[in-house]
């Protein structure tokens, strides 16, 4: 089996042009790959490529542990309904992008308004991380979790991050929480030991 461990990492790489800026895109929910490639076929016919750099959905491949106890590797999705782009922001890149199927807009894009860049900063901590496989270890919770519950994420991609507890899966010893990302919620979906309850006063 092909190791994908630094897929995302290589993949999410700057390429050293300095017009090129990271944009946040919003996709229809689980329409990721479909509007990635779409839109690298709207580059190609409409030859913009000098405009455009990486493409990159965030994801991860986690190794986890079956029922059985056998390693599987399952490909992640760290931020459902998000691309990453690498591009110069010129007008034509713009309409390219913003026209293309399956793509809803660019994250802080005002009505007719170029939208401003992600920084380098924060699409290495949401990015590159994720070329560090999470090994998934069964362990029964030391807490238990209610919804609306504020929570710190402990380990994986999102280490630091503070969520919302959105809905308890206790059979599944797991929790989906809402993230700020890019200033806009995002459902994460993390086991129980990745996180920890927030201190009284934090």
């Amino acid at each position: 089996m092909e190791n994908n461990e630094t897929a995302a990492a290589s993949e999410a790489a700057p390429l050293k042009n300095e017009r090129f800026k990271w944009y946040a895109i919003i996709t229809q929910s689980g329409m990721e790959k479909k509007a990635k490639s779409t839109l690298e076929e709207r580059i190609k016919k409409m030859k913009l490529q000098e405009l455009f750099g990486q493409i990159v959905i965030p994801s991860q491949q986690v190794e986890k542990i079956d029922e059985k106890g056998k390693k599987k590797f399952v490909e992640q999705k760290m931020m459902p309904g998000y691309l990453l782009i690498q591009m110069e922001m010129t007008d034509p890149a713009f309409h390219c992008v913003k026209d293309t199927p399956k793509i809803s807009n660019f994250i802080g894009a005002a009505h007719n308004k170029m939208p401003p860049p992600v920084s380098d900063e924060e699409v290495d901590r949401v990015v590159n991380r994720a070329a560090h496989i999470a090994k998934e270890v069964a362990a029964r919770p030391k807490a238990t979790f209610e919804k609306g519950e504020k929570v710190r994420v402990i380990d994986g991609p999102f280490t630091n991050f503070v969520g919302d507890v959105d809905e308890v899966k206790a059979d599944k010893m797991k929790l989906r929480l809402l993230i700020s990302v890019f200033g806009r919620p995002t459902p994460v979906e993390l086991e129980f030991n990745k996180v920890e309850k927030m201190k009284e006063g934090e």
